[in-house]
């Protein structure tokens, strides 16, 4: 689903910055296009390079079907239905980490041009996408990229990607992101700042069904960085052997998922990997580790994964709420008492996300490192 390599670097930037940096834009190197996943497909392949092949224990085999995680429709979410979604919110938080949202308020409108707007660019000569690639050796550096780490030996996922950096407003560059299609720049704002909304009622949402004041989680996080990363899953000669998106939990708050019609998610669930159904005009909504460590574990992220086939391609649009890098989180004093011990040590955000860079995701290894003995 998500992807933990997208997240908040260094890279504040002011107004100012934006034309300068838009000249810079269109410096190509074509041999970059030897590292994308596409090009390997248009190159006519009938199998995969080794460096994408994973270990047999974590291929995707022993699938259990398909299931439908919960579908929360959120039909006056500030009205009379609040209590009703509240509590369902609530038990899939504390069940799955994960759930779907329906009637969730997004502009049909908006969804659709950023998945029309989104797969343009992927469609466009290898060139042209090149002059936007991320920069080379620079973690979470925005734009056209593959490789979720800067490690010469990372196994390697079958996905392109292009991130975006969109929230704080100190983080958006619009000027260098794509002009073609020419309506791109005004799709990813306009999808922004309709994430940006809905991840702060569901913010609220989960608050409130922890007993705490809806602003806590909020107030919590700081001033959040958002990230949109457009995910382009080509079609794979032999997808028995690797995966879109290698397994991992979210290091952020939420993460809220725009997928394809076409089947791709798996979540992990008491130790059994679980495909979920796509729901028309869903959004899905997973908890990172943050999330976990502010709920004193009442609430877990939970271990996700992309896979891939060989008939057709798929695009997904992931949004991460993170905490601002400089924020620490602990858990709610609210959460913590006799019956529930305090689980996690306190974390300084961007030393979470130095961690996670130099280690790699491993599914939840890193969040593990935070557990308290008992």
């Amino acid at each position: 689903m998500s992807c933990p390599c997208c997240r908040p670097g260094g890279d504040s930037s002011d107004g100012e910055e934006e034309e300068e940096e838009e000249e810079d834009v269109g410096l190509l190197d074509m041999s970059a296009m030897k590292d994308r996943v596409q090009y390997l497909v248009d190159s006519g392949i009938s199998q995969i390079p080794a460096a994408f092949i994973r270990p047999v224990d974590e291929r995707p085999l022993g699938v259990k079907g398909f299931d439908r995680i919960p579908v929360v429709d959120m039909s006056e979410v500030d009205g009379k239905g609040r209590e009703r979604i509240r509590a369902e919110v609530g038990k899939a938080c504390e069940e799955w980490g994960f759930f779907q949202v329906v009637n969730h308020g997004v502009k049909k409108s908006v969804l659709d041009v950023m998945r029309k707007d989104g797969r343009a660019f992927f469609q466009q000569p290898m060139e042209q996408k090149l002059k936007y690639s991320c920069t080379p050796g620079v973690i979470a550096s925005e734009g056209y990229g593959s490789k979720m780490l800067t490690k010469d030996e990372q196994l390697l996922d079958w996905r392109d990607y292009y991130d975006l950096h969109t929230l704080p407003m100190s983080r958006r560059r619009s000027g260098n992101w794509p002009t073609n299609p020419p309506s791109f720049r005004d799709s990813v704002v306009k999808y922004s700042d309709q994430m940006k909304w809905l991840a702060e009622k569901i913010l609220e949402l989960i608050s409130e069904s922890l007993g705490l004041p809806g602003t806590y989680l909020k107030e919590a996080l700081g001033e959040v960085s958002q990230n949109v990363s457009v995910n382009y899953y080509p079609v794979c000669p032999q997808p028995d052997l690797t995966l879109g998106l290698q397994a991992h939990s979210d290091l952020g708050a939420i993460t809220i998922l725009m997928q394809a019609d076409i089947p791709g998610l798996q979540v992990k669930k008491d130790d059994s990997w679980i495909a979920v159904e796509p729901v028309e005009d869903a959004l899905v909504v997973n908890l990172g580790d943050m999330m976990e460590v502010l709920t004193n574990g009442r609430y877990k992220s939970v271990e996700h994964r992309a896979v891939v086939n060989s008939e057709r391609d798929r695009l997904s649009i992931a949004t991460f709420l993170d905490p601002a890098k400089d924020r620490t989180l602990s858990p709610a004093k609210a959460l913590v008492d006799d019956k529930h011990p305090l689980l996690y040590r306190d974390v300084l955000f961007s030393e979470f996300i130095s961690a996670w860079y130099s280690k790699g995701p491993d599914g939840k290894r890193n969040i593990d490192n935070l557990i308290l003995p008992l």
